[in-house]
């Protein structure tokens, strides 16, 4: 399997508490609900087709405890990602957790890198990350990861957690697809390309 991470963002990176004001509150976050003014069926039929792709879930503790909290009271019929969210194999990287409530779970303890690459060994489509900024920015950092998606939001925060915060690892990436919805939300994939390169600026005339 393919290793996916799909995030949502601000234009300076903030990726804490999208979906509403007291979704994610730690450290004193209080600008929560920051993608829901952006949100249209663009949006939703892309991040449906994404969804499409998974053979499972990988979450933190965090993210994981939150979608179990909420996606199983969800009951609205007409949802695009309920079913499909509940149904799906999850894996959750945790230190202190035993055993899971949202059920396929499976609990990975010790190493997550080791575990995490032991997963994407086996067969299938995508083992897809969603949230969970901290476990995402580790297996980027370790090479584990092999799309990112992000959903980028026209705003700025100046506050709240960041996605991508991990020192002394660059990473290069390739775009392979891009959109905007209407309602001004960018829809970027990128394919991870190994170590960020770098270069030396000789004039605009090498690039014509």
């Amino acid at each position: 399997m393919k290793l996916a991470l799909t995030q949502f963002v601000t234009l300076d990176g903030v990726c804490q508490g999208p979906g509403s004001p007291d979704e994610d509150t730690s450290d004193g976050f209080s600008r929560g609900g920051w993608l829901v003014p952006y949100l249209d069926g663009t949006f939703v039929q892309r991040t449906s087709d994404w969804l499409d792709l998974a053979d499972g879930l990988l979450l933190g503790r965090r993210t994981y405890e939150a979608f179990a909290r909420d996606w199983p009271r969800i009951t609205d019929p007409a949802d695009p990602f309920t079913e499909r969210m509940n149904a799906l194999p999850k894996y959750v990287v945790s230190s202190t957790l035993t055993e899971g409530t949202w059920h396929p779970t499976t609990v990975l303890t010790g190493d997550p890198d080791r575990a995490v690459a032991e997963l994407t060994a086996r067969p299938g489509r995508e083992l897809q990350i969603h949230g969970s900024a901290r476990l995402a920015d580790t297996l980027l950092r370790a090479g584990l990861v092999d799309t990112l998606r992000l959903v980028v939001a026209p705003t700025v925060l100046r506050t709240g957690r960041r996605l991508l915060t991990a020192p002394d690892s660059p990473s290069g990436l390739r775009l392979v697809h891009h959109d905007a919805t209407p309602h001004g939300l960018l829809l970027l994939e990128y394919e991870v390309t190994g170590r960020a390169p770098q270069g030396e600026y000789d004039g605009v005339t090498a690039f014509l």
